[in-house]
């Protein structure tokens, strides 16, 4: 059954979206024609000026209208031709990137962690170390769930004795879990071993909120979720499977002062 999708009839209000025109348009003027290959990645995002980030969000883009095919490993194939009346009548796709969605995270949940790590009671600790529990088992029983992810994050929110911080969390976990964008670059990544990492810097996010060094926690936040980035753009790679990422740079790290 086709998904519907949430849709715009106005200009284009996101920067994947603005690039994402601009290679319809490529395929409507003829640039390339059914069955041959757009630029790499690299190429493009040098070509139009932006990050390799918004190329790979305005392709998803592309994948979601049925005009493009991701083959990993080998490129992004022309599967059909825009059809002008339809895209009049149907409009663009609505929905936030997924490397904008983490960027907004990042900042979002860097704050909450440094917040949390000065309220933090023992009852929070507890309940940090079983969703943590949680992930493990999860891993090792080769499940896909991310369930104890959730609940880690949504402790740690929890921990701010802040209702509003944790309904703004938990809004965006639901906006993630219900977007096409986010689903489709998912739907690339297969090698679940990142997730160890993952539960790595959870550790060390613990260990920071077991201290109450609210520095230490918002910087092991900030560093997860650019790990997370940096991990998910390395895994749903289209050019080339072992690329290290160095050209990311949409979401930059931002030196977190370690001193008070």
């Amino acid at each position: 059954m086709k998904k519907n999708y949430n849709i715009i009839h106005n200009e284009p209000k996101r920067a994947y979206q603005e690039v994402g025109i601009t290679l319809r348009n490529w395929i409507t003027d003829g640039k390339y024609n059914i069955g041959e290959k757009l630029p790499p990645e690299r190429n493009i995002a040098e070509q139009l000026a932006v990050s390799r980030a918004v190329v790979r969000e305005a392709i998803i883009m592309l994948e979601l209208e049925n005009l493009v095919e991701v083959r990993k490993g080998s490129g992004v194939y022309i599967i059909n031709t825009p059809n002008q009346t339809q895209y009049v009548e149907t409009g663009m796709i609505d929905d936030s990137g997924p490397f904008e969605m983490l960027q907004a995270r990042q900042l979002l949940e860097s704050n909450i962690a440094e917040f949390a790590a000065m309220q933090v009671t023992p009852g929070d600790i507890a309940r940090m170390r079983e969703a943590l529990d949680l992930e493990l088992k999860e891993l090792a029983s080769g499940q896909s769930e991310y369930k104890g992810d959730e609940q880690f994050h949504l402790c740690i929110a929890e921990a701010t004795q802040n209702t509003v911080l944790v309904d703004m969390l938990k809004h965006s976990w639901v906006r993630r879990e219900s977007s096409p964008m986010w689903q489709k670059l998912h739907s690339r990544i297969l090698d679940q071993d990142y997730r160890q990492e993952w539960i790595e810097d959870h550790k060390r996010i613990l260990s920071a909120m077991m201290r109450k060094d609210p520095v230490a926690a918002k910087s092991g936040m900030w560093q997860h979720l650019e790990n997370v980035k940096q991990q998910l753009l390395k895994l749903s790679d289209i050019d080339d499977p072992d690329f290290d990422g160095y050209l990311f740079n949409s979401n930059p790290v931002v030196l977190l002062n370690q001193e008070r």
